[in-house]
């Protein structure tokens, strides 16, 4: 183990120049936080470190006005679709108007909003069909209802956001059926056991919109001059696209180091031991990335052996090894303050998707994304990957260092708002965070995740609120009390009811993860969650929610002990690469699927304000039972609160 990786050239007593880089596709509203977390933490240490958000450039250079005449010539050539249709009609609308709206978008032209609200600015395609289901009456405002009078921005944004999806539909039919604004190829590395789909995808003949990406990285390269890589790669959809960039770079720059990490790796890469990847990529790290890259750093001017790296993955005489040297990892008090430094934050794009006003913190607004503590308090739920470091092993930062950072943040960036990324953000943190923003008179906005427990008191919610908290999302999942127990979620429907009133009543928007086709749930508990849910968005609890279908992974609770829940795992199709969702046989033999359509139509129209005292059989297509649920359950567990 003391010969070098088989890609590394020898870079001995070099020192370290590292480009951290956002691989496609993320989002587009802000920065994904890993690069600021790793670069001002090198930085930190004395390394010369940038980062650069391939994401935000490649959609920047799709959506131009030369990019778009180059897809006029490449929709001439192919068969007529409704979309490209539309598209070639108004190309000249589209070429004259496409810098000028993300100009908007960006937040450089905001007097443009008076000609797009006036729908005669933009041209329409088949997206805004999408605004006839609010037309009640002809000639009656679609948007009236959402923005009223004034709402100007807003109003104009979701037309803009329309325009955009028009023309990504555009992309995916010329360039590319795989290309969406938030992944790109994510079917290629999804729980994909065989590493076949993404190497046959990475041999094909590149299209433009890789020959795009690819030069854009090799254009940052020649901007930094790195002799590091670091390639994040936080989801599926953005896996592909690091591998796109790694191998332009290992084309042109082979003597560069190209390291892999992210949540994706993290997750699905656990037991790798396919070696293709490493022609791509000379390191796989896992889990937090400060200590394996140090460990990388010092092995590259050698003082450090490769026997001596740190939850490393390289390849040696063709053979995938895993080198694991036992080193404590940097606690996150000291880890640093996340730098933006080097990213074009006047450039992302504020979209508005959903006329909910909950759901546009997702994708509107300049987000500075900070975590209060890695890991999970609680770690308990068994829908959960609890076994892996970043749900098992919690660490906290005093609230005098979180203001600090969020200070040097806000000196930085100029920005005021954040988005406190943890996976439940600890109620006591959140407590002494509020009372040290207070005491010090530090004017921010933030939102964040919790757990809905009973540690949120309307007293508490009401200081969160003073402390400038203006959202939450949780986790109510099944909404069952019997399945929230097998899950070991800790709450209850009436408890969840609570917390989310006190939120919503201290002026704090409500979002609720929900959860469907978890091991035994039947017809019956999914009607009634459905009906627990309408009476939460009825009592004014919950402003937004969104069903997601479970997903039993390897590293869950149900996943490592399926007997526990009353289910069977199905063998895991053979493969050295993703390893992540396992199937399963429950014996209720339910078809979720077919619940979900109804599920999700129904959180949608509930989210807009409609249909809430309707029965909740009504979403679905086909017979389903009534349900138990009191009409009056939420409303009588916020009375017994009160009393």
């Amino acid at each position: 183990m003391n010969s070098v990786p088989e890609n590394a050239r020898d870079t001995t007593q070099e020192s370290p120049r590292v480009l951290s880089v956002i691989a496609p596709m993320t989002q587009l509203n802000t920065p994904y936080p890993s690069t600021a977390y790793l670069t001002g933490f090198l930085r930190c240490q004395g390394v010369v470190a940038e980062q650069a958000d391939l994401a935000l450039e490649l959609v920047l250079a799709l959506f131009s006005p030369q990019s778009l005449k180059d897809l006029v010539q490449e929709a001439q050539v192919m068969a007529s679709t409704p979309v490209l249709e539309n598209f070639l009609a108004q190309i000249e609308r589209y070429l004259n108007t496409i810098a000028p709206t993300l100009a908007f978008l960006q937040g450089r032209d905001s007097t443009l909003a008076h000609r797009i609200v006036g729908r005669h600015f933009l041209p329409e395609g088949p997206r805004f069909a999408s605004l006839d289901v609010y037309l009640a009456e002809e000639g009656e405002d679609p948007l009236a209802w959402a923005f009223g009078a004034l709402g100007l921005q807003d109003r104009a944004r979701h037309l803009a956001t329309l325009y955009l999806n028009d023309l990504a539909d555009v992309v995916r039919e010329v360039l590319d059926p795989r290309f969406e604004f938030v992944r790109y190829a994510e079917s290629l590395a999804a729980a994909q056991a065989s590493f076949d789909p993404l190497a046959t995808a990475l041999t094909a003949p590149p299209n433009r919109l890789d020959t795009t990406l690819q030069g854009l990285a090799l254009a940052a390269v020649e901007r930094h001059r790195p002799n590091w890589v670091l390639l994040s790669v936080p989801f599926p959809g953005s896996v592909y696209g690091a591998l796109r960039i790694a191998q332009a770079i290992k084309a042109k720059y082979p003597a560069i180091h190209i390291a892999l990490g992210g949540g994706y790796v993290n997750t699905e890469l656990r037991e790798l031991r396919e070696p293709r990847l490493f022609d791509l990529v000379d390191f796989v790290t896992l889990d937090s990335g400060e200590r394996p890259i140090l460990a990388l750093l010092e092995w590259g001017r050698g003082a450090r052996s490769a026997s001596r790296l740190v939850r490393t993955y390289v390849r040696q005489k063709g053979v995938v090894n895993f080198v694991n040297w036992p080193e404590p990892d940097v606690p996150f008090e000291q880890v640093g303050t996340p730098t933006w430094d080097g990213l074009p934050l006047d450039r992302y794009l504020s979209l508005l998707d959903m006329l909910n006003p909950m759901n546009r913190f997702w994708s509107d607004g300049r987000w500075n994304k900070l975590t209060v503590a890695h890991g999970c308090y609680w770690k308990k739920c068994s829908f959960c990957d609890v076994s892996l470091d970043y749900i098992s092993r919690y660490d906290a930062a005093s609230a005098e260092t979180l203001v600090d950072r969020i200070e040097a943040i806000v000196a930085e960036t100029g920005q005021t708002g954040f988005h406190f990324v943890d996976e439940a953000a600890p109620p006591k943190s959140l407590k002494a965070l509020a009372v040290e923003l207070q005491r010090r008179g530090t004017a921010i906005s933030w939102w964040g995740n919790v757990r809905f427990e009973k540690t949120f008191t309307p007293e508490l919610c009401l200081a969160l609120a003073d402390s400038g908290c203006v959202a939450i999302s949780g986790g109510l999942e099944v909404a069952s009390d019997r399945l929230l127990n097998l899950m070991q979620k800790g709450v209850s429907v009436a408890q969840v009811a609570r917390v989310t009133k006190a939120f919503s009543d201290a002026g704090i928007l409500v979002h609720a993860y929900l959860m469907y086709g978890f091991p035994t749930q039947t017809v019956q508990d999914t009607v009634d969650a459905l009906e627990y849910v309408r009476q939460l968005f009825l009592q004014g609890c919950i402003q937004s929610g969104f069903w997601h279908r479970f997903v039993c992974t390897v590293h869950s609770p149900v996943g490592l002990n399926p007997q526990d829940f009353g289910v069977t795992l199905l063998p895991l199709p053979p493969g050295d690469f993703a390893k992540n969702d396992v199937g399963f046989l429950d014996p209720t033999g339910v078809d979720h699927a077919a619940l979900g359509d109804g599920l999700k139509k129904a959180v949608y129209n509930y989210m807009h304000g409609i249909g809430l005292e309707e029965d909740v059989r009504a979403w679905f297509d086909f017979a389903v039972p009534k349900t138990l649920v009191k009409k009056n359950f939420v409303a009588k567990a916020l009375v017994n609160e009160r009393n």
